[in-house]
């Protein structure tokens, strides 16, 4: 209500007793890159004791600053260019800490936390870890466990499943501005990682299941990484949308974190053919029915989903008939569906591809949805199949039967 009045009611110290995680070094591509631009003259930086090879904007903003400190105009020279290279260690000590050799402290710092305030949740990607957070007591956030992860580079977003049962932590590899999605890119590099939350409230841990990758190769000259993304609410599937920069946008489903498949893409294809150019897409955020992505170099795009075999009309229906005021890409609220016919179907959908209902108890189940009285039968039957289930397929068929049961006489 006064927002001239908000203050620092805590400062919460919950990256204390941190270690600097493991991670992977440069691929051989990568080495090979650094290699070629350090022999042609280009600059190159040492970062986390890796090195890379400094992005042509920021080598041309920070030469054209030189030239200008010197009162010159023009191309700089090559006095200039001795200047910047000399200048180079202390620019990356400035924006990234101090490089140093030997063991590391731990992060001092989270790129993104992501709030689940109805679960009491919050996930830190915190540069070399992944943070689950106790947030049950606002003023008082506490670390419940971290994740670390060698395959991983810098630990850069995270997004939970409606349910908060599982979280999606996110890898930029190369920070945004270097092709990560190659053929000769490991696949669980530059990937998402997903985990599955379990334990008492205030007592969770994280169990690691898989990585998911966008699967299409791309060129050279494409950026290309995990980035933002959010959850598409269709009825009991986990899915969501995600940018890869100039790798597109992919729609992934994991549901079963051990196996997530892509859903559905859309890929420009790359800014230049001849040389890496920074573009792509930054965000693709679902928000009442469409996907609205940011392309860095190209503009806003919006999009609506179409059906196709791994998505039917009706789950998409069921997905855009959520409707909520506004969007927070940190805050996570939690989605609930209307008990309708739609949403229904929808549910038997998803089913009856994973194989969690056969096609003739889905048809059945589909015939059941017009009637009171086939709904309470059905409803009655999914329970008890969830009483035999794993717990994850037993979430699922309740959720359905939950949806019969709400749509009463209807």
């Amino acid at each position: 209500a006064n927002p001239e009045r908000a203050a620092i009611v805590n400062s919460s110290r919950f990256l204390l007793g941190l270690t600097a995680a493991p991670e992977h070094g440069p691929g051989e591509a990568d080495r090979a890159a650094v290699a070629a631009a350090r022999a042609r003259g280009a600059f190159t930086a040492v970062i986390g004791g890796n090195e890379e090879i400094v992005p042509d904007g920021f080598a041309r903003q920070q030469l054209d600053a030189i030239v200008r400190e010197r009162g010159g105009t023009g191309a700089p020279t090559a006095a200039d260019s001795a200047a910047f290279r000399a200048a180079i260690p202390a620019l990356v000590a400035q924006m990234m800490g101090p490089q140093t050799d030997g063991p590391r402290p731990g992060p001092n710092q989270c790129h993104d936390i992501t709030a689940y305030p109805e679960i009491g949740l919050a996930g830190g990607a915190c540069a070399g870890y992944g943070i689950l957070l106790d947030i049950r007591d606002p003023a008082n956030p506490a670390r419940i466990t971290a994740a670390a992860d060698s395959n991983f580079a810098y630990w850069h977003s995270a997004t939970f499943s409606n349910d908060g049962k599982k979280v999606v932590f996110t890898d930029e590899w190369g920070g945004g501005t270097a092709p990560r999605c190659r053929s000769t890119d490991r696949p669980e590099w530059g990937a998402n990682a997903l985990f599955t939350i379990g334990g008492t409230p205030g007592a969770q841990s994280l169990t690691f299941d898989g990585y998911y990758k966008m699967p299409a190769a791309q060129t050279e000259t494409e950026n290309c990484v995990a980035h933002n993304g959010s959850l598409v609410p269709v009825p009991g599937r986990d899915l969501m949308i995600q940018a890869w920069y100039q790798g597109g946008l992919s729609l992934f489903d994991f549901t079963d974190p051990a196996a997530p498949v892509e859903v559905a893409y859309f890929d420009r294809g790359p800014m230049s053919a001849e040389r890496l150019v920074p573009a792509g897409y930054w965000s693709a955020y679902w928000y009442n029915g469409h996907i609205y992505a940011s392309e860095i170099g190209r503009g806003l795009d919006v999009f609506r989903l179409t059906p196709g075999a791994e998505m039917s009309a009706d789950e998409i229906a069921a997905a855009t008939a959520v409707r909520t005021p506004g969007f927070n890409a940190q805050t996570q609220t939690r989605v609930s569906w209307p008990a309708t016919a739609t949403t229904a179907r929808a549910t038997i959908d998803g089913l009856e591809r994973d194989g969690v209902l056969t096609a003739t108890q889905a048809t059945m189940t589909r015939s059941a949805v017009g009637s009171a009285a086939g709904r309470a039968a059905a409803a009655s039957a999914l329970t008890a199949g969830a009483g035999r289930a794993d717990a994850r397929t037993a979430d699922r068929l309740r959720g359905l039967a939950e949806t019969l049961n709400g749509m009463g006489g209807r």
